[in-house]
């Protein structure tokens, strides 16, 4: 900063305040204000690394636009099985496809710490060793729980508090609650928007532009006079 100041002078009003008080200061009161703001700066930088530490672990936010369309959806994934995923939530998620494709759509909203706040919860109750469920359990609170967590969920404060008693001892059982809000969120508000965005509907219509999108759902037939079959326009 000092250097900052050196180099831009029209910066630097602060000096001459700065300066006439460290005058006033006698060489002890100095040096005990020099290492009070060097602690000062340690602590911020402490901090900051830790927070850095955290969010390389378990990955940034990505700066999304919403309008923007992403290209790290599946590329393998057929019609048929990305149609499979409009038949429920849960349908979706029992596929990898799916979790991935509903995985990019939440970046879009800037709400994908919902879908990776489910998995590590998932993740976490397959864990039978104690010390690493200890760990593990340490982790997810503080990426997704603590307040101002690098990807905090939105979930009530009394459901926080819970979480926050049981960090001691942490069971298998302590995000479970939790973990039902969230997919609960996805399920009634995120779930529906998805089966209406590009994202979605440019996998459902991959046979090309101006394509019929193939529907799994049988459709009711009338035959004509030539004894053939015909689509009735009411059955869809």
């Amino acid at each position: 900063m000092e250097t900052l100041l050196f180099l831009f002078p029209q910066f630097n009003y602060m000096a001459p305040k700065e300066e006439a008080y460290f005058k006033m200061l006698g060489p002890e009161d100095l040096r005990a204000a020099k290492m009070k703001e060097n602690t000062s700066r340690e602590k911020d930088k402490e901090r900051k690394s830790r927070l850095s530490l955290f969010l390389t672990k378990s990955g940034s936010h990505e700066n999304v636009s919403p309008h923007k369309k992403t290209n790290t959806t599946p590329s393998n994934v057929s019609t048929e099985a990305a149609l499979q995923w409009s038949d429920s939530f849960e349908e979706l998620l029992k596929h990898s496809d799916g979790v991935e494709t509903f995985s990019q759509f939440l970046k879009t909203e800037f709400s994908e710490e919902n879908i990776e706040f489910w998995l590590a919860c998932e993740e976490y109750k397959t864990i039978d060793s104690a010390t690493k469920l200890l760990s593990k359990a340490k982790y997810i609170y503080a990426i997704f729980i603590e307040s101002e967590a690098p990807k905090e969920v939105n979930i009530d404060y009394n459901t926080k508090v819970d979480i926050q008693k049981n960090m001691a001892q942490p069971t298998k059982s302590c995000f479970e609650t939790a973990q039902m809000k969230v997919y609960s969120l996805m399920k009634k508000d995120c779930y529906p928007r998805f089966l209406q965005s590009d994202i979605y509907l440019h996998l459902t219509r991959r046979k090309g532009p101006g394509a019929t999108m193939f529907r799994r759902r049988s459709r009711s037939c009338v035959f004509n006079n030539r004894g053939e079959a015909t689509a009735e326009s009411s059955a869809w």
